[in-house]
């Protein structure tokens, strides 16, 4: 935890590497993922950098692979990425084994799928002409009986040597998609005047296409005609409608003939079809096993060379200089990466680092762990915090659970979030590897410890409030003794328990509420006093808290005087008006009492400490009953006046104490220039040796209204500030009632759910089984209710208000939140960041 109280130490580091070791050297820093690096060429075009071509090669290789990988894809082959270890970037020798593999086997696929083409488009046209054939026969058949067609030309096929070409009929046969049949029928009998008698059929079953492997629809048909002229027009048409043609003979013999060798041929081709598929598969199957290997690797290298390009050459062009920001605690791990880079390449010139001092602002780095991520990403989210400032998360990690279990106070509720808190940090092994795209379950996910941590105070609160599904239990008895006998009880709706008699026992109890609330007519009434006092109460210490926390700010940036003008008057502030009416709040409990003796400390005689509170500022008087005082203790008065008049001292305190002190303290600066200036000339003047003095003051006129501009500016930025933390302080206060009002309606929501559902199937008496049916639909509605809008939506609603009380009403007294994140160049998160693209 101690690593989460600031960011941690930062340096600015020259890298000094000779250009042989560089590779190998930052393959070596993004495993370890320990610097950001900068970029030292910001005025050079990209492509002009010296190590563009080597991201072009990667560029290549990767299209490579997105062709190789979508090949592998489209024939259903699994990619199983359950790598236990990533592999390493290739060293530079093995970048050209690589780069050749790649191109072997993208050459290889792009053979066999040309191969499979040819083969799928040389077995649709003898499918397409068998189709032909075929339903030419089944044309022909129906002809002969009912068509003088028909007749015709059968016997035109019996007296085929004797009967010249100028009375014979031709035809013309083929297949075409089935939906440009329609404007297909209708241009040919454009084109030949009704003098051409077309015949169709469709298709049983779909054909494959041989490039995209989509199903297709097609039409056989045969389009009879006479004339060398008509038949022209008709190839034509056909051309433009794309529509297939194949040769059909006029006899019945040949045509038979040539189907037998047709189908034949099929099945030959339909053999080495499977043959080739089958080989395919082998090495899409043998592919995918490397892929993902192949991708990681060549992904590694991008990231280097595009790493390297943010390098610049020394003078003498014989090294290359990089400048990074390293944490001070892996200064270390970097010089190891170095000498281990040097090492694997062989160099004999040694890389090496150094440490140069700047006034930049540093990367902010919070290193985190499993359980504190989800609380430094709810920080992050607001604002990155300041180069080592105090860190919200550390304390985060128990004031967001606690302030969240106070408006979600029901153990029964708490324990459901718990146990599924439970089950993803059981499974998280399982789900990380998963990687889901559900952007809902991957945020649940990434807080699981956090809904854990909620969940737990959830049941803690819940046994204070003693509520588990809007039940209490009775696990102490009450202590609460009722005297009256069962009949009084029952027919008495008007009955009241009077704390001041015997029937009330005067010790606390031992855990919680008193389980008798939950059957008392004001439970309202009490609750809302109560909780809304315990807003009031850890809303104050929280923000107390906060204040309280710049301190750490202060001393750690020496900005002593903040301490005085900026952090003392605003504890005081809030500490003379709103921890004094905390304390009226403790005071009320313990002074008035309803066995008290002294009719003066009765509950008759208790002033509201909000009407107190309102009344001293104001400076008035209430009115109260006869006999009773509207102070609860003796001096109260004098005590109001002087938190009232500090309250009020303190405010110009904040608003004019840091501008008075630039201004004293400039006056004093300048003067001491002044003294320094005269007693150099002095010197001057009886030195026989001239000398040149660097002057270093500014002139008059600038410094001034530089100094004037600066005043103007602090003024404003003081006034805006004062201002506004004046105002917050009471609205900030009123905005803690949030725990009041949502543990409230929580509570309210859960007693009716209770009331209006699950009670309804609880009437049941003995022998009356159909009431068990109904129990059961009962209980599954309020089951399900009870998890959709109780523990999600409620859930929700308090997760976001817990998380406002600490970006504004917590984190506004002392977090300036202004920083940048530390970004290292980790092959880990750029590969996680291109899955999440992907």
């Amino acid at each position: 935890m101690g690593a989460m109280f600031r960011s941690e130490a930062m340096a600015l580091c020259q890298l000094f590497i000779q250009p042989e070791a560089a590779y190998l050297s930052v393959s070596e820093l993004g495993e370890t993922g320990t610097v950001q690096f900068r970029d030292l060429n910001g005025d050079v075009n990209y492509f002009q950098r010296k190590f563009v071509n080597e991201v072009r090669r990667c560029d290549e290789m990767e299209r490579k692979l997105r062709y190789i990988e979508s090949e592998v894809r489209k024939d259903g082959v699994p990619i199983v990425d359950n790598l236990t270890e990533l592999p390493r970037a290739p060293n530079p020798r093995a970048i050209i084994d690589l780069e050749a593999n790649l191109e072997k086997t993208g050459n290889n696929i792009l053979e066999l799928s040309q191969n499979a083409v040819n083969l799928k488009s040389n077995y649709l046209e003898l499918t397409e002409l068998r189709h032909v054939l075929e339903k030419t026969q089944v044309f022909f058949t129906e002809e002969e009986a009912n068509d003088s067609i028909t007749r015709t030309l059968t016997n035109e096929e019996a007296q085929n040597q004797s009967i010249t070409s100028h009375g014979r009929l031709e035809f013309v046969a083929g297949v075409i998609n089935r939906e440009r049949v329609p404007a297909f029928e209708r241009m040919l009998w454009r084109i030949s005047r009704g003098n051409v008698f077309l015949r169709q059929a469709e298709l049983d079953k779909p054909l494959e296409d041989p490039a995209t492997g989509n199903k297709m629809y097609k039409t056989a048909f045969v389009a009879f005609f006479q004339g060398e002229q008509l038949k022209s027009r008709i190839k034509k048409v056909c051309s433009g409608f794309h529509a297939s043609l194949y040769p059909c003979p006029h006899s019945h013999a040949e045509r038979l003939d040539i189907v037998k060798g047709v189908r034949t041929r099929l099945e030959d081709l339909n053999m080495v079809l499977n043959e080739t598929q089958d080989h395919r598969q082998r090495v899409l199957h043998s592919v995918a096993k490397e892929l993902p290997n192949w991708t990681i690797m060549v992904k590694k290298m991008k990231a280097i060379y595009h790493t390297m390009n943010l390098f610049n050459m020394d003078v003498s062009k014989k090294c290359l200089i990089g400048e990074c920001w390293v944490p001070v605690s892996d200064l270390s791990i970097v010089r190891n990466c170095l000498t281990e880079g040097s090492r694997l390449c062989g160099s004999s010139i040694p890389s090496f680092l150094n440490v140069i001092y700047t006034d930049e602002n540093p990367p902010t780095f919070n290193r985190t762990n499993v359980f504190t991520k989800g609380f430094q990403t709810l920080i992050d989210a607001y604002g990155v915090a300041t180069y080592r400032e105090a860190n919200p998360a550390l304390y985060t990690i128990i004031t967001f659970p606690f302030l969240f279990s106070i408006m979600f106070g029901d153990a029964g509720h708490g324990l459901i979030m718990t146990l599924f808190a439970l089950f993803l940090i059981t499974k998280e092994k399982k789900f990380m590897a998963q990687k889901s795209s559900s952007e809902i379950w991957n945020i649940f996910f990434a807080g699981r410890y956090i809904i854990l941590l909620m969940g737990i105070f959830s049941i803690y609160t819940g046994i204070i409030y003693n509520d588990v599904f809007s039940k209490s239990i009775n696990l102490f008895g009450s202590s609460w003794h009722i005297t009256y006998d069962l009949d009084t009880i029952q027919n008495n709706g008007f009955l009241e328990l009077d704390p001041a008699t015997e029937a009330y026992a005067q010790t606390p109890y031992p855990l919680g509420m008193d389980p008798v609330w939950v059957l008392s007519q004001n439970k309202i009434i009490f609750l809302n006093s109560y909780k809304m006092k315990l807003s009031i109460i850890f809303g104050v210490v929280h923000m107390i808290f906060g204040v309280c926390m710049s301190v750490v700010n202060i001393m750690y940036f020496k900005r002593y005087s903040s301490f005085f003008l900026e952090f003392l008057p605003q504890l005081i502030f809030l500490i003379m008006l709103f921890f004094y009416l905390v304390v009226l709040m403790f005071v009320k409990w313990v002074l008035y009492d309803a066995t008290s003796k002294d009719l003066t400390y009765t509950p008759t005689c208790a002033p509201s400490v909000l009407i107190t509170f309102i009344n001293m500022i104001l400076q008035s008087e209430a009115v109260m009953p006869p006999g009773c005082s509207q102070y609860m203790f003796p001096g109260q008065k004098i005590v109001q006046y002087v938190c009232v008049g500090v309250a009020i001292l303190c405010v110009p305190l904040m608003l004019f104490g840091k501008p008075v002190y630039y201004l004293i303290k400039k006056r004093n600066k300048a003067a001491g220039k002044v003294q320094s200036n005269g007693a150099s000339q002095d010197i001057e003047l009886q030195s026989s040796t001239p000398q040149t003095v660097a002057s270093t003051s500014e002139p008059a006129t600038g410094g001034h209204e530089h100094e004037e501009d600066s005043f103007g500016e602090l003024m404003i930025h003081q006034s805006i500030h004062t201002i506004e933390y004046v105002l917050s302080t009471i609205s900030h206060t009123a905005s803690y009632l949030r725990l009041w009002a949502l543990s409230l309606a929580h509570g309210q929501l859960s007693d009716v759910l209770w009331n209006m559902v699950l009670s309804r199937g609880l009437g049941a008496e003995e022998n009356q089984y159909i009431f068990s049916i109904i129990l059961f639909f009962t209980f599954a509605a309020w089951a399900f209710f009870t998890l959709t809008i109780l523990v999600m939506m409620e859930g929700l609603s308090a997760f976001l208000h817990t998380l406002r009380l600490h970006w504004v009403e917590f984190m506004s007294k002392f977090y300036d939140g202004q920083g940048y994140p530390f970004q290292p160049f980790s092959f880990k998160s750029i590969l996680e960041a291109e899955e999440a693209e992907e």
